[in-house]
């Protein structure tokens, strides 16, 4: 794939309408026969990145520029995201099992020697934290924004909005996969400020036609609501297994105004790690890195310095 103009099913992204917001070199790996995209910025210490939906590495330019002076930077993109490649869902499962597989094949092929610090966000922090929980002696740092390792707190149901493509298939298709709602939808309910057009440009630009959507869609329907559902087991064992990542320095930074992850799931992990370092920022909302993205980065500055790798 090309680093400029990169081929999607159907359509061109225009790097050049985003490179100036995102002047980073593309690379590449083969993940189960696709081409799984990826930023490597920096030198020194890998600080890991994991998206969530309907996001991609663009949501973390702004650490990306600001941390990899000092640090390894890594931001890859799930499959169907970003600049990965978008296999229809015939040919890749789009389901939680997968991601975690992806991130760890992933992991493995950069070849590692140092612990890593996850910086994680939505449901990249559900996709990272599996793969922790299997791998504690790996894990250096965390930085959790705006997401779970756990099921819904106290047993809430998740938005209604969700739970309608969730549940309601035939509604679902045309709105998320036709109309690109859920995409368009979080440029509106994520943030808590108006973001600007190129900013909205960049967010969007890989799901640009139909068949770019299907991630959208699936990372939705994927969401465990009951036993039966295949990603139930999976969420469970992570919840299950976040003792093991109780002596792990974390840093906590948190959007008070967030439609799907409000402050019961924050109140969540701070009952379950009380000596994490904790900050609820009141102008923000889902899309912290897009609302307060130089308080976060200070933040994250600050608590690398201070927890230093051993």
């Amino acid at each position: 794939m090309k680093s400029q103009e990169t081929v999607l099913p159907g359509k061109y992204i225009n790097m050049a309408k985003i490179k100036p917001l995102y002047p980073f070199d593309s690379h590449y790996q083969d993940i189960r026969g696709f081409q799984y995209h990826y930023v490597d910025e920096g030198h020194g210490e890998p600080l890991v990145m994991v998206h969530g939906n309907p996001t991609w590495s663009f949501f973390f330019r702004s650490l990306i520029k600001g941390l990899s002076g000092n640090f390894r930077t890594l931001a890859p993109d799930h499959i169907g995201c970003g600049l990965s490649e978008k296999p229809d869902e015939k040919n890749y499962p789009y389901d939680l099992k997968s991601r975690v597989e992806d991130l760890d094949a992933f992991l493995d092929k950069l070849g590692l020697n140092q612990k890593l610090t996850f910086i994680v966000h939505d449901w990249g922090g559900m996709i990272a934290m599996a793969w922790a929980t299997l791998h504690p002696e790996k894990i250096g740092r965390l930085v959790i924004l705006n997401t779970s390792a756990f099921m819904p707190p106290g047993g809430k149901r998740i938005p209604l909005r969700l739970q309608v493509i969730r549940r309601i298939r035939p509604l679902a298709g045309p709105a998320v996969l036709g109309l690109n709602l859920f995409a368009l939808g979080a440029l509106v309910m994520g943030p808590k400020k108006k973001l600007a057009k190129d900013v909205k440009r960049g967010l969007i630009a890989p799901y640009n036609c139909r068949a770019c959507r299907t991630a959208t869609l699936k990372f939705v329907q994927d969401i465990p609501l009951k036993k039966s559902d295949p990603a139930y087991a999976i969420v469970r064992q992570t919840e299950q297994g976040l003792h093991r990542l109780e002596n792990i320095p974390m840093l906590i930074l948190w959007g008070a105004h967030d439609f799907v992850f409000d402050m019961d799931y924050f109140r969540e992990w701070q009952r379950r790690f009380p000596n994490a370092r904790c900050r609820v920022f009141s102008d923000a909302g889902h899309y912290i890195l897009e609302d307060v993205p130089d308080k976060v980065l200070e933040h994250i500055r600050t608590f690398l310095i201070e927890h230093p790798l051993v």
